[in-house]
């Protein structure tokens, strides 16, 4: 008996991995409803995973992993601005709001003691997408554009000139690991919050801040402006005069994407069309390589052929996807490269979304004609992403701003907890604040003769 039981899961296990599927994801990649149907499904299939909506959980958390929730809801927005299915917005209403922290800036109590300044990122680009798309704000907590506005006035003080002459660290804290970084994806995504934030509000504070962290970035290992290698991190150990190259997709995608919105802001300056232009080539060449149907289908080179990719890993294509979508509506001169790519990279997600009991399970290796495996929230959001990059495509439609259409409250002191971030003059020393030092100074000096009596004897 046991030996029929261990060969019927094996036959089972055979069957899922390798058997044809009763089901799959049809793909028309012209066809907006062929696509939203694709989108729905894997939006479905991720939020599987998602439970922070269930009884005794916590809004706005998956397991083990804080940020991907942030970039979850991110992904959901943006799929309900283009397909308008509205059946996810409740619960990511919930989680945007009940993860926003006291002070509105996205560093929740419960939190705030393992975060990194590129988690803290995540949420607020999700919020920054919120505003962007007209998604309602709530009635009874922050407005989405002063939770940006939250998380950039927190992260702004941590922009550190004592090491490496600017930059944030990749931690908040200096227990975790990683505090001795300077990476791409903090600065990246700290640059992109600003480009965002300046072109809705028209403040430009916020662009020249784009503009600081850009330079600075550029100045440092990180970014090689005349090759267009994006490195991932800088160490403050020896002055940022090295860095870890290793390549991956969100790195490069959240500076074009950030680059993008400084175009469009600054009505085609020549500096940031060159920024677009060169980081978009170097991710057409990296991302897209040319043995996967012709260089159309997108891939996280780092470690999917060697099948090494780590949940967060998994994530990273699906953000290029995005923000090349944005980049195609902001940057029109782009499309024409973008396009194609993405409507590549589409048609071979749906082919791997064909594994599972329901065969629309989605995989991590797009460019192989088959469901490889793996299934999980990452290949799920990825997949949705890339359904949703070509929707944003077809529809052509530029995120708004607060004078085309946006509704979203401003609140530029959110975060600060309504202060200024100025200091705040010293107030003037009364009788009694005299009184208390004095009776506090009588109280130290009786326990330090106590003590010293108490070792003499």
């Amino acid at each position: 008996m046991r030996l029929f039981q261990l060969f019927a899961r094996f036959l089972s296990l055979w069957l899922v991995l390798f058997g044809t599927p009763t089901t799959a994801l049809s793909l028309d990649i012209h066809d907006s409803a062929s696509l939203k149907e694709a989108a729905s499904t894997a939006a479905r299939g991720m939020l599987k995973y998602y439970h922070g909506n269930e009884p005794g959980q916590t809004p706005g958390t998956l397991d083990n992993t804080w940020w991907e929730a942030g970039a979850m809801f991110m992904t959901l927005v943006q799929y309900w601005r283009v397909s308008g299915d509205s059946s996810h917005n409740d619960i990511t209403t919930q989680g945007l709001q009940w993860q926003a922290g006291d002070d509105h800036d996205y560093l929740p109590a419960n939190s705030t003691a393992y975060l990194g300044n590129d988690d803290q990122m995540f949420w607020g680009l999700a919020a920054m997408t919120c505003a962007e798309t007209k998604y309602p704000d709530v009635s009874d907590g922050p407005s989405w554009l002063s939770l940006v506005q939250g998380v950039f006035n927190n992260q702004i003080p941590r922009w550190e000139m004592e090491t490496c002459h600017g930059g944030l660290r990749w931690q908040i804290h200096s227990w975790l690991p990683g505090y001795d970084l300077k990476n791409t994806i903090s600065n990246g995504g700290l640059f992109q919050i600003a480009a965002r934030l300046a072109r809705y509000t028209g403040d430009q504070k916020y662009a020249d801040w784009a503009t600081k962290i850009w330079d600075w970035m550029a100045s440092s290992p990180l970014l090689d402006t005349k090759t267009w290698n994006v490195a991932d991190t800088t160490s403050v150990t020896n002055e940022c005069t090295t860095n870890g190259n290793e390549q991956w997709t969100y790195n490069y995608g959240t500076l074009l994407s950030g680059a993008a919105y400084m175009y469009n802001f600054t009505n085609g300056d020549p500096k940031w069309l060159d920024a677009v232009d060169g980081l978009l080539n170097a991710s057409l060449r990296i991302f897209f390589p040319p043995m996967y149907n012709n260089g159309t289908v997108l891939s996280e080179v780092s470690c999917e052929t060697i099948e090494t990719c780590d949940r967060n890993q998994m994530c990273f294509k699906g953000f290029l996807s995005i923000w090349m979508a944005y980049t195609a509506t902001l940057v029109p001169s782009t499309a024409e490269r973008i396009t194609p790519r993405l409507q590549g990279s589409a048609e071979a997600a749906a082919r791997q979304c064909s594994g599972g009991e329901d065969g629309t399970e989605c995989g991590v290796r797009w460019y192989e004609d088959k469901w490889d495996g793996k299934n999980s929230l990452e290949t799920q959001m990825s997949s949705l992403s890339i359904f949703t990059a070509n929707l944003m495509l077809q529809s052509d439609e530029q995120p708004v701003t607060s004078t085309t259409g946006g509704e979203s409250k401003s609140d530029p002191n959110a975060g600060t907890g309504g202060r200024s971030r100025k200091d705040e003059p010293p107030r003037k020393i009364t009788s009694g604040d005299r009184a208390g030092a004095w009776i506090i100074t009588l109280l130290v000096g009786v326990a330090w003769i106590a003590i010293i009596v108490w070792l003499v004897w």
